[in-house]
């Protein structure tokens, strides 16, 4: 893919969400927090990352300290930021990460699925999620990263136990192998849209199947 066009894309569409909405008003899918919030955290989030990969430490601390109406031009120039110091380093370039790579091209995917999970949360916010839209293919990439790299993670950092049961992700609109999240049974389905699926995962949409529902209760992503 390519994760940079992606990023600037995914980036811009998030920003005129946020600029089309009520900046006070409360995120749905993220409690307890405003619009301005949800635009701030991640503007703080694409600097981190900009200082992550320029000077190769996590002690990134940039925050939004002007006033409410010049938010989202901040966010704004926080992402051309993040673009364009990932695009000036090459993906196996060393930076600072959280992942197993120490390289700036784990950032390239990270913050594409960052971006695209908040921007579904900004249009949420005015009750626009139907204008929310997303490739099947980096939906796919999205749930594969939720369940390959996310659940692993949690489980080693002691932060959720192990799932006591298997949920099976089978996408109808990619060609691609399940996936598995846990191991053993009870052993749960869920079958549908990548889309569907990517949103169950960052539970931004409910789980139908009452088995499925009860192994995702606990926080696979972070």
């Amino acid at each position: 893919m390519d994760w940079i066009a992606l990023l600037a894309d995914r980036t811009s569409r998030f920003a005129d969400a946020a600029a089309a909405g009520d900046l006070e008003a409360s995120v749905p899918t993220c409690p307890d927090w405003t619009l301005a919030d949800l635009v701030t955290h991640l503007g703080e989030v694409h600097l981190w990352v900009v200082h992550a990969v320029v000077h190769g430490t996590s002690d990134g601390d940039a925050t939004f300290t002007g006033e409410p109406d010049g938010l989202v031009a901040w966010y704004r120039d926080a992402a051309r930021q993040l673009v364009d110091v990932l695009s000036a380093h090459d993906a196996d370039a060393p930076a600072w990460t959280f992942g197993p790579d120490q390289v700036a091209g784990f950032w390239r995917r990270r913050q594409v699925h960052e971006t695209v999970v908040h921007e579904y949360d900004a249009l949420a916010t005015a009750g626009r999620e139907s204008a929310w839209s997303i490739d099947p293919a980096l939906a796919w990439d999205g749930v594969d990263e939720a369940a390959t790299f996310f659940y692993p993670r949690q489980v080693r950092l002691q932060r959720i136990a192990p799932l006591q049961g298997t949920v099976r992700l089978f996408p109808t609109d990619v060609d691609a192998a399940p996936l598995a999240i846990g191991e053993g049974d009870p052993v749960a389905q869920l079958t549908g849209p990548s889309s569907d699926l990517l949103l169950a995962l960052w539970k931004r949409a409910p789980v139908e199947d009452p088995v499925a529902a009860g192994l995702l209760r606990t926080a696979i992503t972070p």
